[in-house]
């Protein structure tokens, strides 16, 4: 894949994956996270890594993660945005200061990172956003014991509104917005569920598991490719068949 793509969430689960195969396919990747030793430990060095630390609630964050991607690559072609802040209180626990949080990251952030992307790939006639919605949002998951909660839940709710309305204000550029929807996957995102949580929400995939990151990241791939060259507003759920499990 020869193009240069702007990858948040970086650090771990679905973002590390999306880095690591953008390598091997050839990709320019710039890794963006707020972990970014983490980030850094994960990923090691590549003369086609650029590695960045930031918060995508933070406007100029997210401007300086795309100047210094098009200083380091000559240019931007795709941005897949994972980052995401995660909640599982229950709609009864949930604190004003903690529902603006999430969506801050999850909504706001969505908005700003595909924002400063869609500045520059707007300018050059062409580009792919892909951000990431949750399979939460089919079920409305109620939180606790590590699955989102209302705050969660919303956040990500926004964000596929979000990706329709960029792809139809950015469609006739030749800029195209999509989203990718996991289900349940196999990432620190999941490491509260219980034992008995885990065997109970493995039975409503008609395939029984979990899917893993890189799972979820081939979507995400094909979406920022030239493959989904006339997809927009689309939402990919990629989740074992539990829409229509039990």
């Amino acid at each position: 894949m020869q193009k240069t793509v702007l990858v948040t969430g970086a650090a771990s689960g679905i973002g590390e994956a999306c880095t690591r195969l953008l390598l091997e396919r050839g990709a320019k990747v710039t890794a963006f996270d707020p972990q970014i030793e983490r980030m850094q430990n994960a990923l090691g060095e590549s003369e086609n890594l650029l590695t960045i630390g930031g918060d995508v609630s933070q406007k100029q964050d997210c401007i300086d993660a795309v100047a210094n991607t098009i200083n380091k690559f000559g240019g931007l072609d795709g941005l897949i945005h994972c980052g995401a802040a995660h909640s599982s209180a229950r709609w009864d626990e949930l604190e004003p200061e903690e529902m603006n949080r999430v969506l801050a990251v999850n909504a706001t952030g969505s908005f700003l990172i595909a924002q400063a992307a869609a500045t520059h790939m707007t300018k050059q006639g062409k580009g792919s956003i892909v951000l990431t919605t949750s399979g939460s949002v089919l079920f409305g998951v109620t939180g606790g014991n590590g699955q989102g909660g209302p705050a969660y839940v919303s956040s990500k709710g926004a964000v596929l509104a979000l990706t329709r309305s960029l792809a139809r204000a950015l469609g006739p550029t030749g800029v195209r917005v999509n989203a990718i929807s996991p289900g349940i996957t196999d990432t620190p995102m999941v490491a509260g569920y219980t034992d008995e949580q885990n065997a109970a929400m493995k039975q409503r995939f008609p395939m029984g598991r979990f899917a893993e990151p890189e799972e979820i990241a081939e979507g995400a791939l094909y979406l920022v490719s030239d493959k989904a060259s006339l997809m927009t507003g689309e939402n990919m759920h990629i989740n074992g068949g539990s829409g229509f499990g039990g």
